[in-house]
């Protein structure tokens, strides 16, 4: 339990310092991010749908 916690403070210790350093850097790293996990949730439901149809 206490090697989760200390990823997670290095990870938010990582990111805080990206965000004063280099603060539209990460703000396009998050909107890119976010465009891949979008575009895969799309394609996730995309495929559900033609399962279905094709089971029924």
């Amino acid at each position: 339990m206490d090697a989760k916690k200390g990823v997670l403070a290095v990870i938010v210790l990582f990111l805080g310092f990206y965000m004063f350093k280099d603060p539209s850097g990460l703000a396009d790293l998050s909107g890119r991010a976010f465009d891949g996990g979008w575009e895969l949730t799309t394609q996730l439901f995309d495929a559900t749908i033609r399962f279905l149809n094709e089971l029924f």
